[in-house]
Protein backbone atom coordinates (compact mmCIF):
# COMPACT_ATOMS: atom_id res chain seq x y z
CA UNK A 1 0.00 0.00 0.00
CA UNK A 2 3.26 2.30 0.40
CA UNK A 3 4.48 1.51 -2.96
CA UNK A 4 5.34 5.07 -4.72
CA UNK A 5 3.07 3.51 -7.65
CA UNK A 6 0.10 3.47 -4.95
CA UNK A 7 -1.82 6.82 -4.74
CA UNK A 8 -0.76 9.63 -2.25
CA UNK A 9 -4.43 9.76 -1.38
CA UNK A 10 -8.00 8.49 -2.30
CA UNK A 11 -11.63 8.79 -1.83
CA UNK A 12 -13.15 5.77 -2.93
CA UNK A 13 -17.13 4.97 -2.88
CA UNK A 14 -17.41 8.22 -0.38
CA UNK A 15 -20.58 9.44 0.60
CA UNK A 16 -21.12 12.14 3.02
CA UNK A 17 -24.71 13.55 4.80
CA UNK A 18 -25.29 16.57 6.62
CA UNK A 19 -28.72 15.63 7.61
CA UNK A 20 -31.07 15.50 4.58
CA UNK A 21 -27.86 16.93 2.44
CA UNK A 22 -25.59 14.51 0.29
CA UNK A 23 -23.08 17.04 0.29
CA UNK A 24 -21.09 14.05 -1.57
CA UNK A 25 -22.40 10.96 -3.14
CA UNK A 26 -19.92 7.85 -3.89
CA UNK A 27 -17.24 9.59 -5.60
CA UNK A 28 -14.17 8.42 -6.45
CA UNK A 29 -10.72 10.40 -6.47
CA UNK A 30 -7.05 9.71 -6.96
CA UNK A 31 -4.17 11.87 -6.14
CA UNK A 32 -1.07 11.03 -7.65
CA UNK A 33 2.46 11.44 -6.49
CA UNK A 34 4.30 14.35 -8.47
CA UNK A 35 1.38 15.55 -9.93
CA UNK A 36 -0.88 18.62 -9.03
CA UNK A 37 -5.10 16.96 -9.40
CA UNK A 38 -7.38 20.49 -9.39
CA UNK A 39 -10.72 19.86 -7.79
CA UNK A 40 -13.01 22.38 -9.30
CA UNK A 41 -16.72 23.32 -8.77
CA UNK A 42 -18.90 26.29 -7.92
CA UNK A 43 -19.89 26.71 -4.54
CA UNK A 44 -21.59 24.24 -2.75
CA UNK A 45 -20.59 21.41 -4.68
CA UNK A 46 -18.44 19.08 -2.22
CA UNK A 47 -15.16 20.43 -2.43
CA UNK A 48 -14.58 21.65 1.55
CA UNK A 49 -16.22 18.65 2.37
CA UNK A 50 -13.84 16.26 0.36
CA UNK A 51 -10.65 18.09 1.85
CA UNK A 52 -12.34 18.08 5.37
CA UNK A 53 -12.67 14.31 4.51
CA UNK A 54 -9.19 13.67 3.33
CA UNK A 55 -7.32 15.91 6.08
CA UNK A 56 -9.21 13.55 9.19
CA UNK A 57 -11.68 16.49 10.00
CA UNK A 58 -14.60 14.76 9.23
CA UNK A 59 -15.31 10.60 8.61
CA UNK A 60 -17.39 9.45 5.55
CA UNK A 61 -20.99 8.07 5.57
CA UNK A 62 -19.51 5.56 3.39
CA UNK A 63 -16.54 4.80 1.03
CA UNK A 64 -13.10 5.10 2.05
CA UNK A 65 -10.52 7.51 2.88
CA UNK A 66 -6.95 6.61 2.84
CA UNK A 67 -3.39 9.03 2.87
CA UNK A 68 -0.67 7.15 1.72
CA UNK A 69 -3.03 3.54 2.32
CA UNK A 70 -3.22 4.94 6.28
CA UNK A 71 -6.05 6.47 8.16
CA UNK A 72 -5.68 10.18 7.77
CA UNK A 73 -6.36 10.45 11.32
CA UNK A 74 -2.77 9.32 12.24
CA UNK A 75 0.41 11.01 13.69
CA UNK A 76 2.55 9.45 11.24
CA UNK A 77 0.21 10.11 8.80
CA UNK A 78 -0.14 14.03 8.96
CA UNK A 79 3.19 14.46 9.75
CA UNK A 80 3.61 13.71 5.58
CA UNK A 81 1.16 16.15 5.31
CA UNK A 82 0.80 20.09 4.40
CA UNK A 83 -2.22 22.39 4.36
CA UNK A 84 -2.82 25.79 3.15
CA UNK A 85 -6.75 26.55 4.04
CA UNK A 86 -8.43 29.14 2.12
CA UNK A 87 -8.43 30.97 5.48
CA UNK A 88 -6.85 30.81 8.57
CA UNK A 89 -6.71 32.53 12.54
CA UNK A 90 -2.51 32.81 13.70
CA UNK A 91 -1.32 34.02 17.01
CA UNK A 92 -0.94 37.93 15.52
CA UNK A 93 1.88 38.41 18.16
CA UNK A 94 4.20 35.93 17.48
CA UNK A 95 6.66 36.59 14.93
CA UNK A 96 6.80 34.83 11.63
CA UNK A 97 10.36 32.99 12.42
CA UNK A 98 8.95 31.68 15.27
CA UNK A 99 5.37 30.89 13.63
CA UNK A 100 7.55 28.73 11.19
CA UNK A 101 10.09 27.12 14.52
CA UNK A 102 6.81 26.30 16.14
CA UNK A 103 5.15 24.95 13.08
CA UNK A 104 8.07 23.54 12.06
CA UNK A 105 8.44 21.62 15.81
CA UNK A 106 5.62 19.41 14.84
CA UNK A 107 7.65 17.91 12.07
CA UNK A 108 10.55 15.15 12.33
CA UNK A 109 12.07 16.42 8.73
CA UNK A 110 11.05 19.99 8.56
CA UNK A 111 13.16 22.54 6.56
CA UNK A 112 15.55 24.72 7.86
CA UNK A 113 14.36 28.20 8.61
CA UNK A 114 16.75 29.01 6.19
CA UNK A 115 15.73 27.51 3.09
CA UNK A 116 12.16 27.60 3.93
CA UNK A 117 12.26 31.52 3.85
CA UNK A 118 14.32 31.54 1.25
CA UNK A 119 12.31 28.86 -0.83
CA UNK A 120 8.82 30.63 0.37
CA UNK A 121 10.33 34.06 -0.29
CA UNK A 122 9.52 35.60 2.91
CA UNK A 123 12.70 36.14 4.37
CA UNK A 124 12.35 39.87 5.12
CA UNK A 125 9.09 38.73 7.45
CA UNK A 126 10.66 36.68 9.99
CA UNK A 127 10.78 39.59 12.45
CA UNK A 128 8.13 41.10 11.75
CA UNK A 129 4.69 40.04 14.18
CA UNK A 130 2.15 38.40 11.98
CA UNK A 131 -0.69 40.39 12.78
CA UNK A 132 1.67 43.61 11.16
CA UNK A 133 1.47 42.19 7.83
CA UNK A 134 -0.40 42.77 4.79
CA UNK A 135 -3.50 40.09 3.60
CA UNK A 136 -0.76 39.02 0.68
CA UNK A 137 2.06 38.72 3.21
CA UNK A 138 -0.27 36.51 5.85
CA UNK A 139 -1.08 34.83 2.63
CA UNK A 140 2.09 33.62 1.41
CA UNK A 141 3.41 33.10 5.56
CA UNK A 142 0.62 31.08 5.43
CA UNK A 143 2.13 28.69 2.51
CA UNK A 144 5.72 28.37 3.79
CA UNK A 145 4.00 26.72 7.12
CA UNK A 146 2.07 24.67 5.17
CA UNK A 147 5.40 23.57 3.01
CA UNK A 148 7.58 23.53 6.08
CA UNK A 149 7.29 20.07 7.10
CA UNK A 150 8.50 19.16 3.67
CA UNK A 151 5.45 17.38 3.13
CA UNK A 152 4.66 14.13 0.42
CA UNK A 153 1.31 15.56 0.25
CA UNK A 154 0.07 19.18 0.15
CA UNK A 155 -3.24 20.50 0.09
CA UNK A 156 -3.77 24.24 -1.42
CA UNK A 157 -7.45 25.49 -0.85
CA UNK A 158 -7.84 28.51 -2.81
CA UNK A 159 -3.48 29.34 -2.07
CA UNK A 160 -3.89 32.55 -3.94
CA UNK A 161 -6.62 34.45 -2.80
CA UNK A 162 -5.33 38.34 -2.13
CA UNK A 163 -2.11 37.81 -3.79
CA UNK A 164 -0.97 40.09 -6.29
CA UNK A 165 0.26 39.25 -10.06
CA UNK A 166 3.95 38.42 -9.18
CA UNK A 167 3.47 36.98 -5.78
CA UNK A 168 0.83 34.62 -7.56
CA UNK A 169 3.65 33.49 -10.50
CA UNK A 170 6.02 33.02 -7.32
CA UNK A 171 3.86 30.24 -5.96
CA UNK A 172 2.85 28.88 -9.08
CA UNK A 173 7.34 28.14 -9.32
CA UNK A 174 7.23 27.22 -5.94
CA UNK A 175 4.86 24.89 -6.60
CA UNK A 176 5.89 23.20 -9.97
CA UNK A 177 9.20 22.92 -8.63
CA UNK A 178 7.88 20.46 -5.31
CA UNK A 179 6.08 18.75 -7.67
CA UNK A 180 9.37 18.06 -9.42
CA UNK A 181 10.70 16.45 -6.36
CA UNK A 182 7.56 14.36 -6.07
CA UNK A 183 5.27 16.21 -4.25
CA UNK A 184 1.36 15.14 -4.89
CA UNK A 185 -0.93 18.37 -4.46
CA UNK A 186 -4.39 18.48 -4.38
CA UNK A 187 -5.15 22.11 -5.34
CA UNK A 188 -8.97 23.74 -5.55
CA UNK A 189 -9.35 27.39 -6.88
CA UNK A 190 -11.74 29.84 -8.64
CA UNK A 191 -8.83 31.05 -10.51
CA UNK A 192 -9.42 28.40 -13.61
CA UNK A 193 -6.21 29.90 -15.16
CA UNK A 194 -4.12 28.95 -12.23
CA UNK A 195 -5.41 25.17 -12.51
CA UNK A 196 -4.83 25.43 -16.06
CA UNK A 197 -1.39 26.56 -15.56
CA UNK A 198 -0.84 23.61 -12.48
CA UNK A 199 -3.19 20.82 -12.94
CA UNK A 200 -1.60 17.72 -14.28
CA UNK A 201 -5.16 16.05 -14.33
CA UNK A 202 -8.70 18.06 -13.34
CA UNK A 203 -11.59 16.73 -11.18
CA UNK A 204 -14.70 18.81 -11.72
CA UNK A 205 -17.87 18.16 -8.74
CA UNK A 206 -20.98 19.32 -9.03
CA UNK A 207 -23.60 18.34 -6.43
CA UNK A 208 -21.77 16.23 -4.81
CA UNK A 209 -20.64 13.64 -7.90
CA UNK A 210 -17.36 14.06 -10.01
CA UNK A 211 -19.17 14.88 -13.30
CA UNK A 212 -16.06 14.85 -15.10
CA UNK A 213 -12.45 13.63 -14.96
CA UNK A 214 -9.42 14.24 -16.82
CA UNK A 215 -5.80 16.02 -18.22
CA UNK A 216 -6.44 19.24 -19.13
CA UNK A 217 -6.67 19.35 -22.34
CA UNK A 218 -9.00 16.48 -21.90
CA UNK A 219 -11.00 18.99 -20.13
CA UNK A 220 -10.78 21.43 -22.68
CA UNK A 221 -11.59 19.29 -25.32
CA UNK A 222 -15.15 18.41 -23.96
CA UNK A 223 -15.69 22.43 -24.63
CA UNK A 224 -16.02 24.87 -27.34
CA UNK A 225 -12.67 23.81 -28.91
CA UNK A 226 -11.98 27.14 -31.18
CA UNK A 227 -12.62 30.70 -31.33
CA UNK A 228 -12.80 32.44 -34.67
CA UNK A 229 -12.37 36.22 -34.42
CA UNK A 230 -12.70 38.18 -37.37
CA UNK A 231 -13.05 41.45 -39.54
CA UNK A 232 -15.76 40.43 -41.32
CA UNK A 233 -19.25 42.00 -43.10
CA UNK A 234 -21.37 38.74 -42.56
CA UNK A 235 -24.47 38.66 -40.48
CA UNK A 236 -24.19 37.18 -37.46
CA UNK A 237 -27.49 35.60 -37.47
CA UNK A 238 -26.01 33.90 -41.05
CA UNK A 239 -22.81 32.13 -39.98
CA UNK A 240 -25.15 30.65 -36.35
CA UNK A 241 -26.71 28.69 -39.19
CA UNK A 242 -23.65 27.01 -40.45
CA UNK A 243 -23.15 23.39 -39.43
CA UNK A 244 -20.51 23.29 -36.48
CA UNK A 245 -20.77 27.11 -35.31
CA UNK A 246 -22.43 27.18 -31.56
CA UNK A 247 -22.32 30.50 -31.69
CA UNK A 248 -22.20 33.81 -33.66
CA UNK A 249 -22.35 37.27 -32.40
CA UNK A 250 -20.80 40.68 -33.28
CA UNK A 251 -19.45 44.09 -31.90
CA UNK A 252 -18.69 46.64 -34.40
CA UNK A 253 -16.44 45.59 -37.27
CA UNK A 254 -15.50 42.45 -35.62
CA UNK A 255 -17.05 39.34 -35.53
CA UNK A 256 -16.74 36.27 -33.06
CA UNK A 257 -17.63 32.23 -33.68
CA UNK A 258 -17.30 29.60 -31.80
CA UNK A 259 -17.05 26.20 -33.39
CA UNK A 260 -15.54 22.29 -32.45
CA UNK A 261 -14.40 22.78 -35.95
CA UNK A 262 -12.93 25.25 -36.87
CA UNK A 263 -10.97 24.58 -40.31
CA UNK A 264 -14.35 24.30 -43.04
CA UNK A 265 -15.67 27.19 -40.89
CA UNK A 266 -12.62 29.11 -41.94
CA UNK A 267 -12.77 28.98 -45.10
CA UNK A 268 -15.93 29.32 -45.37
CA UNK A 269 -15.59 32.48 -43.87
CA UNK A 270 -12.96 33.14 -46.26
CA UNK A 271 -15.22 32.02 -49.68
CA UNK A 272 -18.25 34.01 -48.55
CA UNK A 273 -16.35 36.92 -47.84
CA UNK A 274 -13.66 38.25 -50.14
CA UNK A 275 -13.03 40.95 -47.94
CA UNK A 276 -12.57 39.37 -44.61
CA UNK A 277 -9.32 40.54 -42.30
CA UNK A 278 -7.72 40.02 -39.03
CA UNK A 279 -8.35 36.67 -38.83
CA UNK A 280 -7.38 34.66 -35.65
CA UNK A 281 -8.14 31.35 -34.39
CA UNK A 282 -7.74 30.07 -30.89
CA UNK A 283 -8.69 27.25 -28.60
CA UNK A 284 -11.13 27.61 -26.10
CA UNK A 285 -9.50 27.56 -22.41
CA UNK A 286 -10.27 25.41 -19.44
CA UNK A 287 -12.21 28.01 -17.90
CA UNK A 288 -14.85 28.24 -21.16
CA UNK A 289 -15.02 24.41 -20.83
CA UNK A 290 -15.60 24.20 -17.05
CA UNK A 291 -18.21 26.74 -17.45
CA UNK A 292 -20.05 24.67 -20.06
CA UNK A 293 -19.89 21.29 -18.03
CA UNK A 294 -21.14 22.72 -15.51
CA UNK A 295 -24.34 24.06 -17.52
CA UNK A 296 -24.79 20.87 -19.15
CA UNK A 297 -24.47 19.00 -15.49
CA UNK A 298 -27.70 21.29 -13.97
Amino acid sequence: MNSTKSPAAMLEGVVKRYGANTALDGINLGIERGKVTALLGPNGAGKSTAISLLLGLSLPDAGRVEIFGESPRRLSTRQRIGVMLQSATLPETLRVGELLLLTSSYYPQARPLDALAGLAGIGEFLNRPYGKLSGGQQRRVQFALAICGAPELLFLDEPTTGLDIEARESLWTIVRTLVGEGCAVLLTTHYLEEAEALADRVAVLMRGHIVTEGTVDEIRAQGVCRRIRCISRLPADQVRQWPGVSKAARQDHWLDVETRTAEPVVRRLLDEDPCLAELEVRRAGLAEAFVQITKEAV
